[in-house]
């Protein structure tokens, strides 16, 4: 599988480690990349053995690669998405706040079926997406909510000397107020009953030092309660290593002829 990488992240990085240097994913390479910082993309191709695009347009028009990944940013979903669906390669999404966008999501719906290509959605920082799929599948989902907690330093605006709810409502609301921070509800949102009717609540907790987030659901299935506590990367806190190691996953999985959930 031959891999073309928007970002030059912490999520970026781990995955140019861990399929160029580390072999992590037999008969697979990361051999182009693109980020807006070109010295930055000259530095990282340099040492992980790829090569380096100056634009978008040059990467979905090779030849040389099969897939896309975007770890990045929602703007770059918003500006690349479509392009690289329509050239038909498939696309595994990192920042899948972008897809609160309920039009946007169905012009990729449809861009995919034109053209044959596919989005993969990675579980990010969370667990419990199976369950609300199979429970969904049937019409038996009848709530789903989330609860995040963070330390003050990854909440814009958050005091650090208490604890404090900084939202609570829908989950389409929260991507546009915390973009960067609530990824995860967008994802059980598309898994579960949607962006408008899941419930968010993120807390500001100066007595935590990791990401957690509580997941409820009920239905005809029952009921589900999941808490998942996240260690940040190594390199660097801000980000979930879960989160990194599940779009690893995608890629490891993609062409498996027996999936399992």
């Amino acid at each position: 599988m031959r891999i073309g990488l928007i970002g030059g992240g912490n999520i970026g990085q781990f995955l140019l480690q861990s399929i160029n240097i580390d072999g992590l994913l037999p008969d697979s390479k990361v051999v182009g990349l693109y980020t807006r910082n070109e010295q930055m993309a000259r530095k990282l191709a340099a040492e992980f053995d790829s090569e380096h695009y100056v634009d978008v347009q040059s990467l979905i028009e090779s030849p040389a690669i099969d897939i896309v990944v975007e770890a990045a940013t929602v703007e770059a979903v918003n500006d690349y998405a479509a392009g690289i669906l329509a050239s038909g390669k498939d696309l595994v999404l990192s920042s899948v706040g972008a897809l609160a966008d309920g039009e946007f999501y169905q012009r990729l719906e449809e861009i995919c079926r034109e053209n044959h290509s596919h989005i993969y959605l990675p579980s990010g920082a969370i667990g419990g997406l199976d369950v609300l799929k199979a429970a969904k599948a049937v019409g038996g989902l009848e709530s789903v909510s989330i609860i995040t907690r963070k330390p003050p330093h990854a909440l814009p605006g958050a005091p650090a000397d208490r604890e404090q709810v900084m939202f609570e409502g829908t989950a389409s609301r929260a991507i546009e107020l915390f973009p960067k921070n609530i990824n995860v509800s967008i994802i059980l949102s598309l898994a579960g009953l949607g962006a408008d009717k899941t419930t968010v609540k993120i807390i500001s907790d100066p007595a935590v030092r990791k990401n957690s987030h509580t997941i409820e659901a009920a239905g005809s299935f029952g009921t589900l309660s999941l808490s998942v506590e996240n260690e940040p990367m190594p390199n660097n806190p801000k980000t979930s290593y879960l989160a990194a190691l599940s779009v690893f996953s995608v890629l490891k999985n993609k062409d498996r002829v027996i999936m399992v959930g």
